[in-house]
């Protein structure tokens, strides 16, 4: 891909979800014809939040209707595109049938959009959504990382399918995508990699995890004590402008670690505390890791996950992200405060 080229149209997939509503706005923002795909182009509700940006944008949007597990109905909003942004993939940590609700359709799903681009001679490269769960299965997993830090150069070689079911499901997919890649030499591909996605959503309607996470931090679930449990953790707004610079930056290349640092769930609850006191019921002691062990079935986390993650740390090398991307890490702070705001504004507290 030249500097040069003209790279109108694009296409996002899974167009009306958290971060899917931050790439598009970006690629609006900057005059670009973007088409969104959507599950059901009838529901105007779902997409209205996008439809106010592209108002107030020099550029376009458009919807067509596809489905991550119907072959080919990413054709039509794929004709004539030059850049792909592959988004839509479930982010379900607690699913009663994980490989229906997450494994099949983010490896179907990829392996289907994919083998549309194989089919759509204009396409020149693909920005997949993959995430540092295909880097790492755990925090254990730090143990193994040279001075405990991970890279692009990792994977996750722990989760399979019956343990950590969402990580394994991004994996595979990254994987395949990786080796469809390869199979050609028309279209390249860059990988975004992120860490646990927080900050303000665009989309009122969305649910996904992130948010899950926020409203237990001010709903009083939390409140008796969090898990010993560290993340790599990073704002939404920055992992919209990683996808668009990594696709607009014709050197870019491989994976991006996507992550503005490592941080508790105490760490939340001391930013929240600073913004807002004892006003709400933010957690403010550690719960003993036995005792979530223990009660672990009944608060939708599996003891094999307690025993791996809780209690280690986890650090994440992003010089990659800095360099290529450009990215400018926001403070998360600002991400954590923005977000909890929007729960207020609700008043879901």
């Amino acid at each position: 891909m030249s500097e040069n080229d003209n790279i109108n149209p694009v296409l996002v997939t899974g167009a009306t979800g958290y971060l899917a509503g931050w790439i598009v706005k970006n690629l609006l923002e900057s005059g670009m014809t973007v088409h969104a795909a959507v599950r059901d182009v009838s529901n105007t509700e779902k997409r209205k939040h996008l439809d106010k940006i592209a108002d107030n944008c020099k550029g376009e949007i458009k919807y067509f209707e596809s489905d991550l597990l119907v072959d080919g109905s990413y054709k039509k909003a794929m004709e004539g595109c030059k850049i792909v942004f592959h988004t839509a993939s479930p982010f379900v940590m607690d699913s009663d049938d994980p490989k229906k609700d997450v494994i099949d359709p983010a490896f179907n799903g990829t392996i289907n959009v994919l083998n549309t681009v194989n089919e759509t001679t204009s396409v020149k490269r693909v920005i997949l959504t993959s995430s540092v769960a295909a880097i790492y299965g755990d925090a254990i997993d730090s143990e193994l990382a040279p001075g405990g830090v991970f890279d692009e150069t990792m994977w996750n070689t722990t989760s399979t399918e019956n343990m950590s079911e969402y990580s394994y499901s991004k994996t595979i997919a990254e994987k395949e995508a990786w080796r469809m890649c390869g199979k050609q030499n028309r279209w390249d591909m860059v990988s975004v990699n992120p860490s646990f996605v927080i900050g303000p959503s665009l989309n009122p309607h969305a649910d996904f995890e992130s948010k899950k996470f926020m409203l237990q931090m001010g709903n009083g679930d939390l409140k008796m004590g969090v898990p010993e449990f560290k993340m790599g953790m990073v704002d939404v707004r920055d992992v919209g402008k990683a996808h668009v610079n990594a696709a607009l930056n014709p050197k870019a290349e491989g994976r991006y670690i996507i992550s503005s640092g490592s941080f508790s769930l105490l760490d939340i609850g001391k930013m929240l505390r600073e913004e807002h006191g004892d006003k709400y019921p933010i957690p403010k002691s550690i719960a003993p890791k036995i005792l979530i062990w223990i009660i672990a079935p009944f608060i939708g986390l599996k003891r094999n996950f307690v025993t791996r993650n809780i209690g280690y740390g986890v650090q994440f090398n992003n010089t990659r992200s800095k360099n290529d991307l450009s990215i400018e890490y926001t403070p998360l702070k600002k991400a954590v405060v923005d977000f909890f705001q929007q729960f207020i504004d609700n008043k879901l507290f």
